[in-house]
């Protein structure tokens, strides 16, 4: 392997690495909505995985198509910018959505208390309808989480990887870009991997005990803010 390739491949490493962890929206969904809906790591895993895969291919096909038709790397620029508002606005949909659906629990998860009688004596039981016996549904309805997390990114652009694929490609070095795409994504989706779980292993150090029944919400809102942070700030 040529020095001109091994430089290559490490520019398209560190730049994926780099693009990964200082863009939040690449795993505070799936901390958020892992943590609140509490997907083992194999289901964590996996979701990440796919909506990583979706993320550097879709991004893959639009670079291959710009260069096959001779499109100038701002234009292709300018597609990925909208396919970036696309996804944060998808994202802030999300939050909002999820944050709406995340109260509508709670309220459903609210403790209520019946008096029994038993043997002569009085005594009162407290529970929650939805804690109790939603476990006896859940299992019949349908996730569309997940799905919805892949098509947002989908639309999440990977801008670093269009300028990278352009110097192999000035000289139809396929075998080049091949390498380029492989070692970013592959790159891109285990720094995904590593920030959700260190961010999983961190919610698990802090007690939600107490504010249990909100954690949808709180899930909710933080998909939100997220959404928010890559539209107002362009992270």
């Amino acid at each position: 392997m040529s020095k001109e390739i091994i430089i290559l491949l490490l520019t398209a490493a560190s730049i994926g690495f780099v693009h990964t962890v200082i863009g939040p929206d690449h795993y505070v969904p799936f901390i958020a909505i892992a943590s609140a809906r509490k997907w083992n790591k194999f289901k964590t895993t996996i979701v990440v995985i796919l909506c990583g895969m979706g993320h550097v291919l879709s991004s893959l096909v639009i670079g291959i198509i710009g260069i096959a038709m001779g499109i100038a790397i701002t234009k292709i620029t300018k597609i990925e910018t909208t396919r970036g508002e696309i996804a944060a606005w998808l994202l802030i949909g999300l939050g909002l959505a999820y944050t709406v659906w995340g109260i509508r629990q709670s309220f459903k998860n609210k403790k209520h208390s019946h008096l029994h009688f038993h043997d002569g004596v009085h005594h009162i039981h407290e529970h929650s309808h939805e804690l109790e016996h939603s476990h006896l549904h859940k299992e019949e309805k349908k996730n569309i989480t997940p799905w919805i997390l892949f098509l947002i990114f989908i639309f999440g652009p990977c801008e670093p990887l269009i300028p990278i694929l352009m110097y192999p490609a000035a000289s139809s070095n396929y075998y080049m870009m091949g390498l380029v795409t492989l070692v970013f994504g592959i790159v891109t989706i285990i720094a995904m991997l590593c920030m959700t779980f260190l961010g999983l292993y961190g919610v698990k150090l802090v007690s939600f005990e107490k504010i249990e029944k909100h954690i949808h919400v709180i899930a909710g809102i933080t998909i939100l803010l997220c959404g928010l942070a890559i539209k107002l700030l362009n992270l």
